[in-house]
């Protein structure tokens, strides 16, 4: 069984998927500590050709707090923010219709905490591409929260009976294969190429969010685009 374990961001980008497109499970890590200024409550759309941050303002986020236990700001007026600058920046896009209502979806869902609003982004996608990854979260599944870094990692495999671990190619600085390999299991790293398409504007603007993605390919094209990736 192929294993992928990452922190739950809003709308990521692609090469997010890219990682869960590997896997048969894929955890949300929702038990480690909240990261500021990370891509859990942020990300970029393309607006006039620049990147611009579209951000859920979140309520005493600290990075001693788990990401499951941070809260969405009490004000309503971030949702129609984010709305208009999707509405800026893509009305004449291809798949404007689809991508804004599957947002729309997101944007609803009701809870106060952010890591749900954030696995409720990847769902959504997950379910737009049809991939085949079943995905559950860390919270109260492994009582393992005394252990870090790899040694969570692995302990997480062992309970899953994981044979294959996918990990970003950041996980290079921080994972020897040699250790996953005592336990059993093979360490993998998904690095994606370099991935362009028609975003409507004159120079390419890479690493934006999921949603730049899909306002510019239909499933099957962004499907294509998610096997753009060299897993060692």
């Amino acid at each position: 069984m192929k294993l992928a374990l990452m922190q739950p961001y809003l709308f990521p980008y692609i090469g997010y998927f890219q990682l869960l497109a590997q896997v048969d499970r894929f955890v949300f890590y929702d038990d480690v500590n909240f990261i500021k200024n990370g891509w859990i409550n942020r990300n970029r759309l393309l607006l006039h050709g620049e990147p611009r941050y579209f951000t859920v303002p979140l309520r005493d986020a600290s990075p001693f707090r788990k990401i499951r236990d941070v809260e969405v700001a009490p004000a309503t007026g971030w949702r129609r923010t984010i709305r208009e600058s999707i509405r800026h920046a893509y009305g004449k896009a291809p798949h404007f219709a689809t991508v804004a209502a599957l947002v729309e979806r997101v944007l609803e869902t009701e809870t106060t905490r952010i890591g749900e609003l954030a696995k409720a982004s990847v769902r959504a996608v997950v379910d737009h591409l049809g991939l085949g990854a079943e995905l559950v979260d860390s919270s109260g599944r492994y009582g393992n929260e005394t252990l870090s870094g790899a040694a969570r990692v692995v302990d997480i495999c062992r309970r899953e009976g994981a044979s294959d671990y996918y990990n970003a190619p950041g996980g290079r600085a921080l994972y020897d294969a040699d250790e996953f390999a005592r336990h059993g299991i093979a360490l993998h790293f998904v690095a994606p190429q370099a991935i362009e398409y028609r975003q409507g504007g004159a120079a390419f603007v890479p690493g934006l969010s999921i949603i730049d993605v899909l306002m510019h390919n239909d499933a099957a094209q962004t499907r294509e685009l998610l096997g753009r990736c060299t897993v060692s």
